[in-house]
């Protein structure tokens, strides 16, 4: 039995290079995936115009503590001594603030005869002033990022998001570039090395759990030993620690997607699938989508995430050796 499933997944890692696609049935299935896509955002998608009314939060008076606003602008006319801090929200200046401001998913707004003595942080907005030469301290800063505004906006004010991502028709969009880019990287990797993705298959169904023990070991010494480097040793040399480990967490990472598009593809064209059951490229098609889909569930995404980074990690390290984790054959009795 595991003869033949050896010969089964070296014969569908080394036809994809030398079998014809077939372009008709991958364009219906293309279309049809498109267009569940787009009917399952417009069952869950969720009308981004409609704007919420917000309330200022008004800060008059003199303030010895630093003031913070979650979702809410915050309009400071008196005297804040400390300093200032909103996340999804402005930070209107029209008194005088002695610290910091900053802004996450928001901006600073400093009018007319304001007074900001410390920095000046914005990230997701932009750092506005109505005088030609703001009243600032010549030695404070502005540190600002304006990409993702209305992103970091929506996460600042309800965090829960990141959890459970609305089914927007960009969202959709999104979802639908992720499975056409790594179809294709699955397609160029499965057919630059055939026999490391067979054997990797093969792994991956014959020792699985050994797999991820060997990843989840992994991903523990590299994430301790990365926290270890970095307080350890030079500035130069943990740096570079740390890009040799990011380097192989996107290869493991891609290696490792490309395995289990591979192997549940072919596990899904056979059971589920009535066309292109000889098909190696539509199988890759159906798996990446498959796992597009099963990191897009409200909630589930981090633990499939995570699972799949273990996996990939467990695949990467075992890649160049060929599969001989078996299980023992039972010595005769006599």
């Amino acid at each position: 039995m595991i003869t033949s499933s050896l010969t089964d997944l070296n014969h569908f890692s080394q036809s994809v290079a030398n079998r014809p696609i077939n372009l008709t049935r991958l364009v219906r299935f293309s279309a049809l995936l498109v267009w569940l896509l787009i009917l399952v955002g417009a069952v869950y998608g969720q009308s981004s115009n409609e704007a919420n009314k917000e309330e200022e939060v008004v800060i008059s008076g003199v303030t010895d503590s630093t003031v913070f606003g979650m979702g809410n602008p915050i309009r400071i006319k008196g005297t804040v001594k400390q300093g200032a801090i909103a996340f999804g929200s402005d930070v209107i200046v029209e008194g005088t603030v002695e610290g910091d401001v900053a802004a996450i998913g928001g901006s600073v707004v400093q009018l007319s005869g304001a007074k900001i003595n410390g920095d000046v942080i914005v990230i997701g907005g932009a750092y506005k002033h109505l005088d030609a030469v703001p009243q600032r301290n010549a030695a404070a800063t502005t540190m600002m990022y304006a990409g993702y505004q209305q992103e970091l906006r929506n996460l600042m004010r309800t965090p829960s998001g990141l959890l459970k991502p609305s089914w927007s028709s960009g969202y959709s969009g999104s979802r639908l570039l992720a499975v056409l880019f790594l179809f294709i990287v699955a397609l160029a990797l499965t057919a630059a090395m055939p026999g490391t993705v067979s054997r990797g298959v093969t792994r991956l169904q014959l020792t699985s759990l050994r797999v991820a023990v060997i990843g989840f070991t992994a991903s523990v010494v590299i994430g301790a030993g990365v926290v270890a480097c970095l307080r350890i040793l030079p500035e130069a040399i943990s740096a570079l620690v740390g890009i040799m480990a990011l380097f192989l967490l996107i290869v493991g990472w891609l290696f490792g997607r490309v395995v289990l598009a591979a192997a549940t593809g072919r596990w899904l064209q056979r059971k589920y699938v009535p066309f292109g059951k000889q098909s190696e490229s539509v199988a890759l098609l159906i798996g990446t989508a498959f796992w597009v889909l099963l990191t897009s569930l409200p909630y589930v995404w981090p633990f499939v995430v995570a699972m799949m980074v273990v996996i990939s990690l467990g695949l990467a390290l075992t890649a160049r050796y060929r599969v001989s984790w078996r299980k023992p054959e039972s010595s005769p009795t006599f």
